[in-house]
């Protein structure tokens, strides 16, 4: 086989990178040098590899600054509606690379560093994650920044600074064991700290009902420091800004006794005020009803509103002059999206603020908020749904407590005017949740006090009006919207995958980057020899880098001629990793697998331990040499997910049918040239659509076979004792054959599988196995494998994140994204 292009020698050849000019190559140069000197305090003699990564990010970010203060002038002066995309979590990944691609950068500064000696790619890998997320949702949020950004509209993401994101994963003896993630310990050159917008965020207390409105007294204040990040457009001079919140104590705080000993204690007390924007929570459609939690969704929510607040009554840039005071105005000047219901307190906190500080009637505050707020729902799953504790939050958030119920009240007499007797409905729309211990129910909040409602993929959007919200929807239908969502095509094609995005501008133009409708036109090329041996080629490349990866970094050889067969997810009992092991084990009976767990899950903990004794035996059997390798990749986020989906064949997107909201990963791969063995479920419906159901490789039970099954009742005992692989491979597991040491270390999955497994992994077992044996059939004809990879890429157009978010604009904010460009700013104008 040819040796691969180097990476120097591919960016050269590629347009889609920008030109590298000779001034912009000497420019950068000389601001690197610059930077190195003045920034970082250094020389060539004793820099290290993280200062030339310093010197570079800084070197890139200089570009960023101008088009950064540009466009929020641009906002000031034009006083566009804006809108606020409110999220717990924002998983952005690296920087550096996708700051290149979105202002043209890429070839210059490749150029610009080989010129000083030094490889690029070797310095973007200095580069820590910023991992403040834990899986979909999170990176939801970052590739909807980038195509807010990209579409020109006036949008913020806000949400919290954690010091520790997503924990490192290590797999010791087989066993997940957590590390810390101390992703600002060499600092990050991408935010800029903004002291003198800090806020004051109040917790505890007490309320005094007086003559003149409700007062909340006697609170313990925190302050909230705001730290911002640049979000490039792709190359249209807009810059946007995330603001991520770090707690801070007060000056003042617990200095009230002063004496010696009091105040080393109360410096020292400090840490405790500090720790809400401390650490990540690492649950995935699971909720921890802990008061750390709750105390960090008011804390990014009271701090945003006071910006809102703030920058709606400001007009002109540069001016603090109180201008704007009729909050009537406000629904149309502000939008705030709720990304699950994780910053649901916002509802409350904006009618605390409109009723309490803003003296307004309660009617008018509601008809604001209601107006102002939308809500997008992540999941079905009970288990996952936010329900706090009443007595907690009278304890946190006694002015709120009162404010919720008062919305409940209200609420609960429209619904009993509309269904006059009707009890038990009172009973299941109220936001409270009465037996045992009392409840807030925060999805009911969030539809009560929003002005849509949307699911993130069709099906998703249809369980939610037919099941859990199917009160709620009966009584507002107009609420009830879809959103299925979208991936961006810069980091998940352009930056991740240049081989295959050169290839398809080659032949469509580069257009597709800003309107990924334009892969239809692939389609033209499907039986052209020519284009599916560039694709082949391509992914041939890909599989190859990866390998190479492979081995220097976990010491695993592969060989890149076999199916690179993966699932990556979070592991959870729905997503059916268990399912996967069985096809690896029945495989392996008759003669390439890839996955992170929230470290107090222990099943999936569990899982993990399972995958990876699988993998002790399999790939250390003689009999199967490299014809089958089973590897749990440790460690997996976003700048991995970046180097394993371009190399991937098969995806698999095996969850029961009815439980993955949508997924997104499963449109990284589509996108990247992999085909897709998966349920009915989330948007694998619509993937199916777009690209012809004949070009994936769909199993298993729909929604209603689901729904059947659940009224006969599930028995896995009929599945084990019909199927005799079946048997076998759980008699394998059972009885020690993947864990000699300890036959009895996973009778307790077993037992889930047998007795209580909710999610029927064997009800799909059988059509999943004969759906593998047609995988395996096609593979053996590359060129007919090809070509499905062509459709599905040519079918991916639907799924950029450009138009989810375009329909977000139009339907749910009242925006219109734009594709006008802004001047750059060395434009005199």
């Amino acid at each position: 086989m040819s040796k691969p292009l180097s990476d120097h020698e591919r960016r050269k050849q590629i347009s889609v990178r920008g030109l590298a000019g000779v001034e912009n190559v000497t420019d950068l140069k000389q601001n690197f040098n610059r930077h190195l000197h003045f920034t970082l305090v250094k020389d060539r003699n004793v820099a290290t590899r993280r200062d030339y990564y310093f010197a570079l990010a800084h070197t890139v970010r200089d570009h960023l600054i101008g088009r950064w203060i540009r466009t929020q002038q641009h906002y000031y002066e034009k006083d566009p509606k804006r809108v606020y995309y409110i999220s717990l979590e924002f998983y952005m990944g690296r920087s550096l690379q996708n700051t290149m691609v979105n202002l043209a950068l890429e070839n210059a500064c490749d150029e610009a560093t080989y010129q000083l000696g030094l490889d690029m790619e070797e310095l973007e890998d200095m580069e820590e994650d910023a991992g403040l997320g834990n899986g979909g949702l999170g990176r939801l949020a970052a590739c909807f920044l980038d195509s807010m950004a990209s579409l020109g509209l006036a949008a913020y993401g806000y949400g919290i600074r954690y010091e520790f994101g997503i924990f490192n994963q290590k797999i010791v003896n087989g066993w997940q064991v957590e590390e810390a993630d101390d992703w600002l310990r060499y600092g990050n050159p991408w935010e800029k700290a903004r002291p003198e917008y800090m806020r004051p965020v109040h917790f505890y207390g007490r309320t005094e009902h007086q003559p003149g409105g409700v007062k909340w007294v006697d609170t313990q204040v925190v302050l909230a420091l705001p730290y911002d990040t640049p979000i490039p457009g792709y190359r249209n001079n807009v810059v946007n800004t995330m603001r991520l919140w770090s707690a801070k104590a007060p000056c003042e705080f617990n200095l009230k006794d002063f004496n010696v000993g009091g105040y080393i204690q109360a410096v020292l007390d400090r840490n405790l005020a500090e720790n809400i924007s401390r650490v990540l929570y690492p649950n995935d459609n699971f909720f921890e009803g802990k008061e750390l939690r709750l105390k960090q969704e008011y804390f990014v929510v009271s701090a945003t509103l006071q910006d809102i607040i703030r920058r709606f009554k400001v007009s002109k840039f540069g001016s603090r002059e109180i201008a704007r005071t009729d909050f009537s105005k406000l629904p149309d000047k502000v939008a705030i999206q709720l990304n699950d219901t994780h910053p649901a307190m916002a509802i409350p906190e904006l009618m605390r603020v409109l009723v309490d500080e803003e003296k307004l009637t309660w009617e008018n505050a509601w008809d604001i908020c209601v107006r102002t707020c939308a809500y997008t729902n992540h999941t079905v799953l009970p288990e996952a749904l936010e329900r706090w504790p009443v007595d907690l939050f009278a304890h946190l958030l006694p002015r709120h407590l009162e404010i919720v119920y008062e919305i409940n009240r209200r609420h609960l007499e429209k619904v009993a005017a509309k269904y006059p007797g009707d009890n038990d409905r009172l009973c299941r729309m109220s936001l409270i949740e009465e037996g045992g211990q009392k409840r807030i129910n925060m999805a009911h909040l969030c539809i009560v006090g929003s002005h849509a409602v949307n699911g993130v993929a069709q099906i998703h959007s249809d369980i939610l009006k037919a099941t859990i919200f199917k009160d709620f929807y009966e009584m507002e239908p107009h609420k009830f919207q879809n959103k299925t969502n979208g991936i961006t095509p810069r980091r998940w094609l352009v930056m991740c995958n240049p081989g295959l995005a050169e290839v398809i501008a080659e032949r469509i133009g580069e257009d597709f980057i800003r309107n990924l409708n334009q892969l239809r036109e692939l389609l033209k090329f499907v039986n052209d020899e020519a284009f599916i041996r560039d694709v082949a080629k391509v992914k041939q490349e890909n599989k190859l880098k990866f390998a190479v990866h492979l081995e220097e970094h976990y010491k695993v050889k592969i060989n890149p001629n076999s199916m690179f067969d993966v699932q990556v997810k979070r592991i959870h009992e729905y997503k059916r990793q268990l399912l996967n092991c069985l096809h690896i084990i029945t495989y392996y009976n008759r003669k390439v697998k890839m996955f992170d767990a929230a470290p107090g899950y222990h099943s999936a903990k569990m899982i993990i331990r399972l995958i990876t004794a699988i993998g002790e035996v399999i790939n250390n059997d003689p009999v199967v040499g490299d014809r089958l390798k089973v590897i749990f990749l440790e460690n997996y986020r976003v700048t991995l997910a970046e180097k394993i989906i371009p190399a991937a064949d098969l995806s698999e997107q095996i969850s029961t049918a009815g439980t993955e909201a949508s997924g997104t990963g499963n449109m990284k791969f589509m996108l990247n040239g992999a085909l897709t063995i998966g349920t009915m479920d989330g948007a694998n419906v619509e993937m199916a659509e777009e690209a012809g159901e004949e070009n994936l490789f769909i199993f298993g039970m729909r929604v209603d076979d689901v729904d059947a099954l659940d009224k006969r009742g599930y028995h896995a005992e009929e599945y084990y004792n019909r199927l005799p692989e079946l048997k076998q491979a759980i008699d394998q597991i059972a009885g020690g054959f993947f864990s000699p040491k300890q036959p009895d270390l996973f009778k307790e999955i077993v037992n889930m599988l047998m007795h209580h497994d909710r999610f029927k992994v064997f009800a799909d077992y059988e059509d999943y196995i004969k759906c593998q044996e047609k995988v395996n059939a096609l593979y053996k004809n590359p060129k007919e494998w090809t070509k499905k990879v062509i459709y599905n890429i040519a079918g991916c157009g639907k799924f950029s994140s450009d138009r989810t978010i375009a329909q977000y604009a139009r339907e749910i904010w009242g925006m219109e994204p734009t594709h006008e460009k802004l001047p750059a700013p060395d434009d005199k104008q």
